[in-house]
């Protein structure tokens, strides 16, 4: 390898090294909530958060309206009871489909929840928010159940 090649390998190697460093950096200061680089990640911790009864966590899922009447309902209950409403409530979840994004009105992101459960599968659409320091969930639909043709754990033959 002639003098000119080793350093233009050497300086590859420096520019590659100076961006791995500066990338490094920039994701070392983001909050977890600005690591949500997906509205699929935002609704993903959500759900982590319900499962785990993480109340904080969850309730860091939403914004606006959604996330007010959520903290309301916590100051009415107590922390603790809410973290065990959301284990409860999720703990009968055997799985999870979440939809590819779509864009909204407004700049929302809409994305279909699908959630089993050993005697049925029940949907809901979400809609996001890109809130400055991530997606976050601001509404919700209703759920509806959806119709399944062989419930979930049943045995192959």
């Amino acid at each position: 390898m002639g003098t000119n090649a080793k350093a233009r390998a050497a300086a590859t190697i420096l520019v590659l090294f100076a961006v791995g460093i500066g990338l490094w950096r920039n994701s070392s200061r983001k909050s977890p909530a600005e690591s949500h680089l997906e509205p699929q990640d935002a609704v993903y911790e959500m759900l982590r958060a319900a499962r785990a009864g993480d109340v904080d966590s969850y309730l860091a899922s939403f914004t606006g309206e959604m996330e007010r009447l959520l903290r309301q309902t916590v100051r009415e209950t107590s922390k603790a009871e809410f973290g065990r409403y959301l284990k409860a409530f999720h703990s009968d979840v055997k799985g999870i489909a979440v939809s590819d994004p779509d864009r909204a009105a407004g700049g929302e992101i809409k994305i279909r929840i699908e959630y089993v459960y050993q005697d049925r599968n029940e949907a809901q659409i979400v809609y996001l928010e890109n809130a400055g320091s991530g997606w976050k969930i601001a509404s919700t639909e209703n759920q509806e159940r959806v119709r399944t043709l062989i419930p979930y754990g049943t045995p192959v033959k």
